[in-house]
Formats: structure tokens, sequence, C-alpha cells
């Protein structure tokens, strides 16, 4: 695999899940979809893709595939690594509430188990205070 800038964390994970589909099945299996069908459903994807995303995200240790309990075909679940994207999926879902929906849209909401909204994230530094892009920087390897 070609990095896109292999010092860059933020390019490293677009390489291996940037890409639309991907990141709609991962929001999918997070919300239960778990065999070819269900991914295919939910999404409206193509075949030939699915099949492609699927493979690579199985691959790349997001999604591990197993054979279901009838035995008769093959299921997806999360990895720890698949499981670990759930707070990047919550960003992402969050920023689109607030940019991509006029007021009056109406839209989906992820609630937690008690049935409440899920609170906006907030980035906190080493001492619990506030952190923003104006108030952080990269720090680059030598």
């Amino acid at each position: 695999m070609t990095w896109t800038d292999p010092t860059c964390p933020v390019a490293r994970t677009l390489d291996l899940v940037g890409d639309r589909w991907s990141l709609l099945i991962i929001r999918d299996a997070m919300d239960g979809a778990r065999a070819f069908t269900d991914f295919q459903h939910r999404t409206g994807i193509a075949r030939n893709i699915l099949t492609d995303r699927l493979r690579r995200l199985v691959e790349r240790g997001i999604l591990d595939r197993r054979a279901a309990e009838s035995g008769r075909r093959q299921i997806y679940v999360l990895t720890a690594a698949g499981r670990d994207l759930f707070a990047v999926v919550v960003a992402m879902r969050q920023w689109g509430e607030r940019h991509a929906f006029t007021p009056e849209e109406s839209h989906s909401v992820l609630v937690d188990e008690t049935g409440h909204p899920i609170p906006e994230l907030r980035l906190v530094d080493a001492r619990g205070e506030p952190v923003a892009v104006d108030t952080s920087y990269v720090r680059r390897p030598r």
C-alpha cells in the first residue's frame, strides 16, 4: 500500500477507510448489519463494489468475516479496530447534523441506552480544558 503521507495519522486512516462506501459499511456494521444483503439493502451499493469493500475491510482488520450460525452464509463483524472508529463516525454524524441539514429538515438521531441523544463530542487537553484548532498543533517526526 502507498501511504498518502507516511507520517500523518489522518492521511493513513483515510487510506484505510476513507472512501464513502467503506465508511457507510462501517456505519451500518455499528448499527447491526452483518450479512452481505444487509449492507447492500442499507447502502444501495452495487454487488461488485460491496464485495470489494468488504474484502478490503477484512484485509485491513476493520471487519472480521465469520460463518453464520446456520453455516450457510458469511457474516461480518467489527473487530476491535473497527469498533474504535465509533468516535469518528459519531464526530462525522454530529458535524453533519450541524452543517448538512437545514434547521427544518428531519434526520436520524443517535441515542444512548436510555433513549437520550448522545451529547456533542468535546475535545479536551491533558488538563481537561477544551481544545480546538487554534489551541493545538501537530508535532512532526524529525
